[in-house]
């Protein structure tokens, strides 16, 4: 499972998800892209979930390319809490993505193959996709 290995702060503030993403929008690595089309937290779980479908699908035959990282701790009290008592303990590790941002990339399978694989994928994510190809941008 993905997770930083230190963090300056144990807990952090929910933030804003609004606006495109600043950075990562285009393939930059490989030949096809997955491009997240609306903005959502994506699990560390989410995150691994779908690169194994990917990687499963293509069988060895490409290289995958994984362009977000968790670095966003969320924190979640227990059930049937009353309020009050303090922020809850950190439970799970989220990457921030807004539209534009690509998610994977896969270089040396053909296009059918990486379609097939990025639609395996994209049900296993919170957010909607869509595949890129080398040339297309948002």
């Amino acid at each position: 499972m993905l997770a930083p290995d230190r963090v300056k702060w144990r807990k952090q503030q929910k933030g804003k998800m609004r606006g495109v993403s600043k950075g990562g929008t285009t393939v930059a690595f490989g030949e096809y892209g997955l491009q997240a089309l609306t903005c959502g937290f994506v699990t560390a779980r989410q995150i691994e979930a779908a690169r194994t479908a990917i990687s499963r699908h293509v069988k060895r035959g490409g290289k995958l390319y994984v362009r977000i990282f968790p670095d966003k701790p969320v924190s979640k009290k227990p059930a049937e809490t009353r309020m009050g008592k303090g922020k809850g303990t950190p439970e799970e590790w989220v990457a921030v993505v807004r539209p534009g941002r690509v998610l994977y990339e896969l270089e040396g399978v053909s296009g059918d193959i990486a379609r097939e694989a990025f639609h395996l994928a994209e049900h296993k994510l919170a957010v909607r996709t869509r595949v890129v190809g080398r040339e297309q941008v948002l």
